[in-house]
């Protein structure tokens, strides 16, 4: 027995040292409910801003119009079209509803009438939520006010110019995060593991220029990079009819520019991480935040306010925003010399931060 609780104890005392082990056994999985935990436990009431245009001047619009405004879950903005239409495009309504002239008439006489229902098919929750609480509305107004089924019919209208699929708009997303797959785990791991077996102290020692060497390593994951998104791209286009319906010279400069920018991300990474165990811990703290808060699995309508700050911060929330609005034509989050300017803001100071603390030996 005395053998046995001696060997517990020097087992205990090897799993302390053990930096690595800690942070996946203890502080990654506390990390995970935490992040998780700010996303998805939030008991706050939920509200959604809509715009209501009316245009019939009858009563029966008049008690249409007022049933929208009772909806607990919905700020209602009453306004023209054009002025509501806007304020959707900038993000400001998740959704419009029209309720044409000649509404009272129809409903008088239980003629089917369409009800126009403008949305961003980019927001899920537009298209999830807040579609389904208004179908649920007008048929309440079917049962209460016309005594009669499917006289209000959704007719539903969204505000670019083609009918688009979660696929289309979750591909840029998935293209983005392999970029940043790319720089921050394809590029800081190998070079912590060429440092730390003293391969790159021999190569500081050869007649080789530094530079040369840094300059093909970032030649050769830009030429990762661009087989990663040629392949998606195929897959996506092939398999799933995605179209790229903007500048293909402006989505290869983003791209380029979001490579550029994850690559040197990863230098970082290898410049501050002392062993290979912290930078595969580093690197999933970078990773795990971007990868979830960004808004390329879930809507961003989804993430608490006080968390806003963090989100605009990362890199990867712009360079999806571009790839979406360049590849297949979504309401921006941020206009697209905002996204190229953050991505190269990050560019140069990670470019800084790595020329000043990356180490050799």
């Amino acid at each position: 027995m005395r053998a046995f609780w001696k060997l517990f104890v020097s087992n205990v005392k090897e799993f302390v040292r053990d930096k690595m082990a800690l942070f996946w056994m203890l502080a990654f999985p506390v990390f995970i409910i935490l992040l998780f935990g700010a996303v998805f436990g939030r008991e706050e009431d939920t509200s959604f801003d809509i715009g209501l245009v009316v245009e019939d001047s009858g009563p029966a619009a008049t008690g249409v119009a007022k049933a929208f405004e009772q909806v607990p879950v919905f700020n209602v903005h009453r306004g023209e079209l054009s002025e509501e239409l806007e304020a959707l495009k900038k993000g400001d309504r998740r959704a419009v509803v029209v309720l044409p002239e000649g509404l009272s008439d129809a409903i008088a006489s239980k003629e089917p009438l369409d009800i126009p229902v403008y949305y961003d098919p980019a927001s899920q929750t537009a298209s999830q939520i807040v579609l389904s609480i208004i179908r649920r509305v007008l048929e309440e107004v079917d049962r209460r006010i016309s005594g009669a089924p499917r006289i209000l019919r959704l007719s539903e209208q969204t505000i670019l110019g083609r009918r688009m699929r979660y696929i289309d708009y979750l591909l840029p997303g998935v293209i983005a995060m392999a970029l940043m797959q790319l720089g921050v785990f394809g590029t800081a791991h190998p070079i912590i593991s060429l440092r730390e077996r003293q391969v790159l102290r021999r190569l500081g020692v050869t007649p080789l220029p530094r530079s040369t060497f840094l300059a093909a390593d970032v030649l050769l994951r830009l030429l990762i990079a661009l087989i990663q998104v040629a392949l998606l791209l195929a897959i996506g286009m092939l398999l799933f009819k995605v179209q790229v319906i903007g500048s293909w010279s402006l989505f290869a400069g983003f791209i380029a520019l979001g490579a550029a920018t994850f690559i040197a991300l990863g230098f970082v990474v290898a410049s501050v991480s002392p062993t290979e165990e912290a930078g595969v811990a580093i690197s999933q703290l970078l990773n795990l935040p971007m990868m979830f808060l960004s808004g390329i699995f879930f809507p961003m309508e989804m993430i608490p306010e006080w968390m806003m700050p963090v989100v605009k911060a990362m890199p990867l929330t712009y360079l999806g925003d571009a790839l979406r609005q360049v590849m297949v034509g979504a309401s921006a989050l941020h206009p697209l010399h905002l996204d190229a300017a953050v991505l190269g803001g990050w560019l140069i100071i990670c470019i800084a931060i790595s020329v000043r603390f990356f180490r050799w030996e």
